[in-house]
């Protein structure tokens, strides 16, 4: 169980996630045994995001001359991020692919054509593309209620919430500044938006 897990903030956002059933028998990994989890690509990925946010933090003691390197670092980063992104997605996924809607540094909630049980725990991939983040966590599904659409009685769907069971601690990092992020764009965007009805 996360610590604190209700202080996240969620924020909705579409992206993929791949689901595999955790065997009850088993006990949760541990930290260790959730890194021998990763997949290479996965492993490289949080690697350098981790590398990048030490040294962006460093970076930006720097005097106002230094904006011009910190910006080329940054493109630097971004190029090796979309590189391990391409290869993440050309490894063979495992699991069943959902698409979620919403993520924050507690969990995520995923749309369903099917009820999921109820306390299951799944080992989670999540992809967000947008963002460069992958992360690999278990998760325990919470609740799955159905969508009201105008289909609903011949296309149901469900929205299950999924919280962090077990998750690397920089894997919450990143969630929470990628959710920061997301929020920053859409409210950017609904001020576009409105100064365009202004003008």
């Amino acid at each position: 169980m996360i610590p604190d897990s209700n202080s996240y903030f969620s924020v909705p956002h579409h992206f993929n996630v791949y689901l595999t059933l955790w065997d009850p028998k088993r006990a949760l990994p541990t930290n260790d045994e959730l890194r021998d989890m990763q997949s290479v690509g996965l492993k490289l990925l949080t690697e350098v995001k981790s590398l990048e946010a030490n040294c962006l933090l460093q970076l930006r003691n720097l005097d106002n001359d230094a904006k011009a390197v910190v910006d080329f670092l940054k493109l630097q980063s971004r190029k090796v991020d979309l590189v391990l992104q391409h290869v993440l997605e050309k490894e063979v996924q495992d699991g069943e692919l959902f698409t979620g809607d919403q993520f924050g540094g507690s969990g995520v909630s995923i749309i369903s054509s099917r009820p999921l049980d109820i306390n299951d725990h799944v080992k989670t991939h999540i992809y967000l593309h947008t963002e460069l983040v992958a992360i690999l966590c278990i998760c325990q599904i919470k609740t799955c209620t159905p969508l009201a659409t105008d289909d609903a009685i011949e296309n149901p769907y469900w929205r299950c919430d999924l919280e962090f069971s077990q998750i690397l601690e920089d894997d919450i990092e990143q969630l929470v500044k990628a959710s920061l992020n997301v929020q920053q764009k859409m409210l950017k965007k609904r001020k576009q938006t409105i100064d365009r009805q202004r003008s």
